[in-house]
């Protein structure tokens, strides 16, 4: 029984900000993460629970806002040199566990019975984590600076590499065959696209937010940091790009001008507040009487997403020459899986006769791993632990001469 319909964004707002407060306290009470609570007030007012409702489409809207600002406050902690120093490492380590998780999920689907078209959707539904959950987990839990660095290097790599996934899977919902060439070309356009951004960006963004900065105005600061925010979110959503590449493209340029601690203050209250309207519209499209009636697959799929992310993250880690501990905690930060996954199931259901269940596991994983996430990160710390007081001697030893052979290696490459 319906008891309250909202008819305006007015009043989708205010019904979806109490009932997420509400909940936020009461997980508080319950020291539980907020992510909880924000989840569950989204299933509260969404369609598929009697009671109250808002309009999906329009918390959306605001929620996408949020993925934005959360994005650009991502990139005001990094500078080009340390994006460029992360970049062939991280990029590896997405790769490696990228095509690991799509293989072992297709062959997950194909032991439970499901069609081969089913079976890859499966395996990229768990091979791309999400920047947004796992900067609203570090937020939560504090890390290690190095830890940090590498996870949002690696996230950031992925959304790379499931752009080019989500062009495969629209050929082959079309009927098409993907094309190595075809590949190649959208991967040299969405390179070049993030060179002439850094580029133009570089000679442009740094010198107008220092000149914004002198007149000591918070506000005029703070309306021109946003603004060049969304701007570069626009360019890149009008390229057929993800907003969050160009939201963090924004943010770390605006961090070459000097002014990135200061914008990051200036735009903390924000970045809460859309932050958890993106939570809640994620737990609006949670179906519960779908999710329970498949819950054997759905248990499933969580415990390859973060079995499958821990393992296949850290040893990508560790061979890149991460330390052990830190790979160990990476790979536990990366348990968890992003927007993308929610594109591939609906990429796959406009093309074949896909089941809507399998929309419905990528919203119910979507939300179970976010929830997982800061848990996952607590739990990282004794389990790094434990595996350095157990670690055979024989594999410490060939570790350390691995990462001695990498430092005599990166030499040549690090001098002037």
């Amino acid at each position: 029984m319906t008891l309250f319909i909202t008819n305006n964004f007015l009043e989708d707002m205010a019904l979806v900000m109490c009932i997420a407060a509400l909940a936020s306290v009461v997980c508080q009470v319950l020291r539980l993460p907020l992510v909880v609570g924000y989840l569950i007030a989204g299933m509260v007012v969404g369609p598929y629970t009697p009671g109250v409702y808002a309009n999906t489409q329009r918390v959306q809207l605001v929620a996408d806002l949020g993925v934005t600002v959360l994005m650009f406050s991502i990139g005001l902690e990094f500078r080009f040199r340390r994006l460029l120093r992360l970049a062939p490492t991280a990029g590896l380590v997405a790769v490696i566990q990228a095509a690991s998780m799509i293989s072992i999920g297709y062959l997950v689907g194909r032991l439970m019975g499901w069609k081969p078209w089913d079976s890859l959707l499966t395996g990229a539904l768990v091979s791309i984590s999400g920047a947004v959950i796992v900067a609203k987990a570090f937020e939560e839990v504090r890390v290690d600076p190095k830890v940090r660095e590498l996870v949002f290097g690696i996230v950031l790599c992925e959304d790379v590499i499931g752009i080019l996934l989500l062009a495969v899977l629209i050929t082959l919902a079309n009927g098409g065959a993907p094309s190595f060439y075809a590949l190649e070309i959208d991967a040299g356009r969405l390179g070049t696209f993030i060179l002439v951004v850094i580029a133009i960006g570089l000679i442009t963004v740094p010198y107008l937010v220092r000149g914004v900065a002198r007149f000591k105005r918070p506000e005029m600061f703070l309306i021109t940091s946003l603004g060049l925010c969304f701007t570069f979110a626009m360019i890149a959503e009008r390229l057929g790009y993800t907003v969050v590449l160009g939201a963090f493209l924004a943010g770390a340029l605006v961090a070459e001008s000097q002014q990135g601690e200061e914008v990051a203050k200036l735009i903390e209250p924000v970045r809460y507040v859309f932050g958890a309207i993106f939570f809640v519209s994620v737990g609006m499209l949670i179906d519960p009487q779908l999710l329970a009636s498949h819950w054997p697959a759905l248990a499933g799929l969580t415990a390859l997403a973060v079995a499958g992310k821990i393992i296949s993250v850290s040893l990508a880690s560790a061979v890149v020459g991460a330390r052990p501990d830190t790979a160990v905690k990476a790979g536990f930060a990366m348990a968890q899986i992003g927007t993308f996954s929610i594109l591939f199931a609906q990429v796959g259901g406009s093309g074949h006769a896909t089941p809507s269940f399998l929309f419905s596991l990528a919203v119910g994983l979507k939300a179970i791993t976010a929830v997982l996430c800061p848990l996952m990160i607590r739990a990282s710390y004794p389990a790094a632990d434990w595996i350095g007081r157990h670690l055979p001697m024989p594999v410490q030893s060939t570790l350390m001469r691995y990462d001695s052979w990498l430092d005599r290696n990166r030499k040549p490459s690090e001098a002037p």
